[in-house]
């Protein structure tokens, strides 16, 4: 039996900025601007390049998430991975199984695993865990407590059974899990759309102040809340914040501990914690959306993005790696929003049918169109190993 110590359940309140808060007017606005651009850039885009654009966005998210951990697992790494195309090195090996179990888990949340509020129950936030970790290898499946160097094994989808120390903060006993995660469903679990957005950053803390696993809490919590976001604002999951809280990760940190924080005084909310430092935390959260929004779309354009795959086609043309007819492709796939039946390849490139599947053959090589079988459509992709030419600056270049 997992002793309960009694902690009181409003220890982590508030769970939200209130409608009678004073920060209330401040995070509402940046909510509703969230809300309005993620809505704008998911629609302006064809649903062909919002699924290709998920599949690189997942890899994005995942690299960013690890990194965050201390895990540095590049993107094409990763991608190998999904390939199979595993590190002879057992220690790089082991991370790209692992981020291959985190890009299973988000892709299972995009595809509706955790419809609705789903990511905020009991139910959803374990299942993150388990399928998490049924997915990692064995040498990834152990906690070290710092203090003592004990190794303790991590049971995907179970809670905790022993006290633990976070930085500064020792949260609630074992026992205690089950009660405090019932009045984070409870909460959470209930709000509208809107209330779900401004509370997605309080959400997203006080899940970490609980720290229901041994291990594995903030790539859950992060992965809590990209399920959050992506069905409280319909975003096709073609962006997501983990890079920009990897970006700013000291501020991301910062942020969390300043939550840990008691109320000050009689402005500093009601609660037992900071309603303060909650209200900073959830402006610099909806910020990074939006920065991330913002980036996402810039990357997108139409025009640039034209431009961008051009000039890498002819680059790769001039090494003779591609067939010099097949800018013409990418040119029609760009201007039929992304998608094209093969039965128009011929036409567009001027050449009998045997060589026209060639000239595709070599654009599915290398990654930059895909197809579902010999006969289907052909669709634009965002392979990792290109990101650095097709969409600059959305993680580091690597040479290799």
């Amino acid at each position: 039996m997992k002793e309960d110590t009694g902690d009181s359940i409003g220890a982590m309140e508030p769970l939200g900025i209130g409608e009678s808060s004073r920060h209330r007017a401040a995070v509402s606005e940046l909510a509703f601007d969230l809300t309005q651009k993620s809505a704008s850039f998911k629609g302006g885009l064809p649903p062909t390049i919002v699924a290709s654009l998920a599949n690189l966005v997942r890899s994005m998210n995942c690299y960013y998430s690890n990194l965050i951990e201390g895990h540095d697992t590049h993107p094409i790494d990763i991608e190998r991975a999904l390939n199979s195309d595993l590190s002879a090195d057992p220690k790089k090996r082991d991370l790209q199984l692992e981020a291959k179990a985190h890009i299973s888990v988000q892709k299972w949340i995009d595809d509706g695993g955790l419809d609705g509020n789903a990511g905020v129950t009991e139910f959803g936030i374990k299942e993150i865990h388990k399928r998490f970790y049924d997915e990692v290898p064995d040498e990834l499946k152990y906690a070290t407590n710092p203090d003592t160097g004990e190794r303790v094994k991590v049971i995907g989808g179970e809670y905790r059974g022993n006290y633990v120390k976070v930085g500064n903060l020792v949260p609630i006993s074992a026992g205690a899990i089950p009660r405090f995660m019932k009045r984070f469903e409870d909460h959470y679990s209930k709000l509208s759309k809107l209330e779900t957005v401004i509370s997605a950053a309080a959400a997203h803390h006080r899940l970490a102040w609980i720290h229901p696993f041994n291990d594995g809490n903030g790539r859950v919590i992060r992965l809590m809340s990209h399920a959050v976001l992506s069905n409280s604002l319909d975003t096709g999951a073609v962006w997501s914040i983990s890079r920009g809280l990897a970006r700013n990760v000291q501020n991301y940190k910062s942020h969390l501990a300043r939550c840990d924080l008691p109320r000050r005084n009689d402005l500093d909310g009601r609660g037992t914690l900071s309603e303060e430092s909650l209200a900073a935390f959830t402006i610099f959260f909806l910020k990074v959306c939006i920065d991330q929004v913002d980036f996402m779309e810039s990357l997108m354009q139409p025009k640039t993005l034209q431009t961008r795959m051009k000039m890498w086609a002819e680059e790769e043309i001039r090494l003779g790696k591609l067939n010099p007819k097949s800018g013409l492709i990418l040119d029609a796939l760009l201007y039929n929003r992304g998608e094209l039946a093969r039965g128009d390849v011929t036409g567009i490139v001027g050449v009998e049918e045997r060589h026209a599947r060639r000239i595709v053959s070599g654009l599915i090589d290398v990654g930059i169109v895909s197809s579902e079988s010999s006969r289907a459509s052909l669709k634009l992709s965002f392979p990792a190993k290109l990101a650095s030419r097709l969409m600059p600056g959305l993680f580091p270049d690597r040479l290799d």
